[in-house]
């Protein structure tokens, strides 16, 4: 059975190029009737808090991502402390002393001589004595893998090819006599990503990982120590990467677009969703009316090469056209929320809903509406020379209880009699009447206000 997995740090919120990540493992899932794991990456203990525990909850909810597994990488370290001890006593793991200045100092040397900067294992060197002299000296070994890329000797490297076919990028390569031993733990014994998701992988029984294309680069080493372990390796995809539209990079320190904003925010997650996942494939984007629809169109195959720009414009727009799309009894429960109850709720929704960009901006006509607008107080949007036209428009007014076609017969009226039409007509009235320059249609605006509102507001 295919088994998934989601592995973010609860370091910060998830941004959307993270829920981009975690609706195609998802769907994914819910296309092969297979299992979604939800992994929590904090090994990082200072940094992981609860609260980014919870919000990736909540978020995942909102996006109607269900996991069917939950697990935490911090409750696992002693698993990782047994894998850490085998790669030791098998030599595959090895102390090294570096400083990150001297590491740094060696790189830009290579770099200078055109060497690629790879790491020279001079760590292996070091005898017992040595080892000793540098802890005398305060300094702690960090710890790196040993890679597979020689026969007999390890510093003399051979090229060695590592395959995989990729899920989304097609056959792919690296040369693991190309990159340097990865360091697997810190010189204050916390680990790196890789070897804690590699256990886990392993435990957890993950068949395929589909993940970021930032993470290529490291594939080769994760596969050969995948193969250290005596275990195929899952199923890989590589998918591009979510940027903004200026090409830079999302990050959860910056909060650049978390979901939990643009959840607040009133953006719709059927939206969210939709742009998230369909942004950098060569499908058009188009926001399907709920998961089910998306999933019928979602393919891996279909995920370009290239980095995808997410265009915050683009999400508004989108949003809008999804609104103005919602029936009220798709809203009826979130109006509530929003303290929109009572009577003609129904009539009010489908009178301004192609008014608005979220559903949330229904609050604020509901509050025009209902609002004390009396006395004239609006006419400061209106111009002077507009106000002798507003007063004379109420002895035009329809008699009876204002309808939709209330509005024809008035404006009728008000163009034989005044010459006015157009905006110079309908303006000063919407103006006078909700204080806003655009709005719901005029007849419908009439028969939601009744008489008794209109007159006073029309009052100078």
């Amino acid at each position: 059975m295919i088994k998934v997995r989601f592995a973010p740090s609860p370091t910060g919120y998830i941004h959307i190029g993270n829920a981009r990540i975690a609706l195609f493992n998802w769907l994914y899932a819910q296309a092969c009737n297979g299992t979604f794991v939800l992994r929590y990456d904090d090994t990082d203990v200072e940094r992981s808090k609860q609260e980014y525990i919870d919000g990736i909850m909540v978020d995942l909810e909102w996006l109607s991502i269900r996991p069917d597994e939950i697990h935490y990488q911090s409750k696992r370290f002693s698993r990782y402390n047994e894998v850490t001890e085998t790669l030791k006593q098998r030599g595959l793991l090895y102390p090294c002393y570096e400083t990150a200045e001297e590491l740094n100092r060696r790189r830009k040397i290579q770099l200078s001589r055109k060497l690629p900067p790879v790491y020279n294992r001079d760590a292996l060197k070091l005898t017992q004595e040595d080892k000793r002299n540098f802890e005398s000296q305060g300094r702690k070994p960090h710890w790196r893998f040993l890679l597979p890329n020689f026969e007999n000797d390890p510093f003399q490297t051979k090229r060695t090819e590592i395959h995989w076919d990729d899920l989304v990028k097609g056959k792919q390569l690296i040369d693991l006599a190309s990159i340097s031993d990865p360091v697997l733990i810190r010189e204050d014994g916390s680990y790196l990503y890789t070897l804690p998701s590699v256990v886990d992988d392993i435990d957890m029984a993950i068949t395929h990982v589909i993940r970021g294309d930032d993470h290529i680069t490291n594939t080769g080493a994760q596969i050969a120590i995948f193969k250290a372990l005596g275990v195929k390796p899952p199923t890989l995809g590589h998918i591009n990467l979510l940027t903004t539209i200026s090409g830079k990079g999302l990050s959860k320190r910056n909060n650049d677009l978390s979901v939990r904003s643009l959840r607040q925010e009133g953006y719709e997650s059927m939206v969210v969703q939709c742009l998230s996942v369909l942004t950098g494939t060569s499908q058009n984007v188009q926001i399907y009316p709920n998961q089910a629809a998306l999933l019928e169109h979602f393919d891996l195959q279909n995920t370009s090469k290239s980095a995808a720009k997410f265009d915050s414009v683009d999400l508004l727009s989108l949003n809008s056209h999804f609104v103005h799309e919602l029936t009220y009894e798709d809203v009826k429960e979130r109006l509530e929320k929003l303290s929109i109850d009572g009577e003609k709720v129904e009539e009010f929704w489908n009178a301004i809903r192609n008014n608005i960009d979220k559903v949330n901006d229904a609050a604020l006509w509901w509050t025009i509406i209902h609002g004390d607008m009396h006395d004239g107080q609006n006419f400061k949007a209106i111009s002077p020379e507009d106000h002798a036209f507003v007063r004379q428009s109420i002895d035009l007014l329809p008699k009876g209880v204002l309808n939709n076609e209330s509005w024809q017969v008035w404006a009728t009226a008000l163009k034989e009699k005044t010459g006015r039409k157009g905006k110079a007509l309908f303006m000063p009235l919407r103006q006078a009447l909700t204080g806003m320059e655009y709005g719901p249609e005029m007849g419908k605006l009439l028969q939601l206000l009744g008489r008794e509102k209109v007159v006073n507001r029309l009052t100078v």
